[in-house]
């Protein structure tokens, strides 16, 4: 029996993250990617005169502000029609924010020393300041009269 070369050892000891594509990943390991900053969650503007896209403090109505995850989760599709529909092929686009980890891996960047996965907590996330906790209000507390562009917000990037 012949023994495994160092690199094929050191491969095999990467985490699947580093070894799979998006596309290779089972769905619980795609499902253990999203680090639960919940900036998905937020509503955006975009600009009529430069067509750019800004993030707001305004979140989903199906935000838990308290947890920072989605109340609905299995039906948010079906509940909120602009609600993300993240895929490997859509996992590389700019709409998503540059610290998200489908995003990282699609762009080849790899996780973030915060990504719970990396660090082991996902406190880190928040410590970091990734996490939308305590930055946002629910669309379900804005006038719908008021517009968006009043809440733009410029988050940390990574």
């Amino acid at each position: 029996m012949s023994e495994p070369v160092p690199d094929q050892c050191a491969a095999e000891a990467a985490p699947f993250w580093e070894r799979k594509t998006l596309a290779e990943m089972t769905a619980t390991e795609w499902e253990s990617l999203c680090d639960g900053c919940g900036r998905c969650c937020v509503r955006r503007f975009q600009d009529e005169e430069t067509g750019e896209v800004h993030p707001t403090s305004v979140a989903c109505r199906l935000l838990d502000t308290d947890s920072y995850r989605c109340r609905r989760y299995q039906d948010r599709h079906r509940l909120v029609a602009e609600c993300e529909r993240l895929s490997p092929e859509t996992a590389g686009r700019p709409g998503l924010p540059s610290t998200c980890a489908y995003r990282r891996l699609a762009e080849g960047r790899g996780l973030a020393w915060w990504h719970p996965l990396v660090s082991g907590t996902a406190q880190s996330v928040v410590d970091a300041g990734i996490s939308v906790r305590g930055k946002v209000i629910s669309e379900q507390a804005v006038h719908p009269a008021e517009p968006l562009a009043r809440h733009v917000v410029r988050w940390v990037e990574a």
